[in-house]
């Protein structure tokens, strides 16, 4: 029979992978409390969150909203990281994270209604955030536009230097 408080904490495990676009799953184990604090800090400015819940209450939660088996993943201690909005960030913050702290091993997630690997989450670490993205495409969109409007001012301004010219030699002589 469940307890109330393991009632609460199902619900509140089915409230965040609903609510997220992405859940990345890694193993902490050897981390001391101050690199999971550095961690969870690293994640949190990239637009994630990093929570521990019980894997037995986690199977519960996927089990109950339907979602693919992911007991590979729910082995050992597991944190489990949120992306709030995108799941580039708090990929790419785990993925540094993970390179100066060699305990921290990346197991796989769920993101955007697919089961990734470790492998995957490192692919999707290295994709360029929606901020990139969006500034690339608006670069893209206002190149064609800025050389319109050099061509159109080019007449204007070839005129404006002829006049000066004439107007200098005149000055000249």
């Amino acid at each position: 029979m469940p307890t109330q408080a393991k009632a609460v904490t199902v619900a509140q495990i089915k409230e965040k992978l609903t609510a997220s676009v992405g859940v990345i799953m890694a193993d902490y184990r050897g981390l001391s409390v101050k690199e999971m604090q550095e961690l969870r800090s690293k994640i949190r400015a990239a637009g994630g969150e990093v929570k521990i819940y019980k894997n037995t209450l986690t199977e519960i939660a996927v089990r109950e909203l339907a979602m693919p088996n992911m007991d590979e993943f729910l082995q050992g201690p597991t944190a489990f990281v949120f992306a709030n909005e995108d799941p580039v960030g708090p990929a790419k913050a785990l993925v540094d994270f993970k390179k100066s702290h060699d305990a921290l091993e990346v197991k796989g997630g769920f993101v955007q209604n697919a089961v990734v690997d470790a492998s995957k989450v490192k692919m999707i670490a290295a994709l360029p955030s929606r901020e990139e993205l969006i500034a690339k495409i608006m670069g893209t969109m206002l190149n064609p536009i800025q050389g319109f409007m050099s061509m159109a001012n080019a007449p204007a301004g070839a005129l404006a230097r002829t006049l000066r010219a004439v107007a200098d030699q005149k000055a000249a002589s």
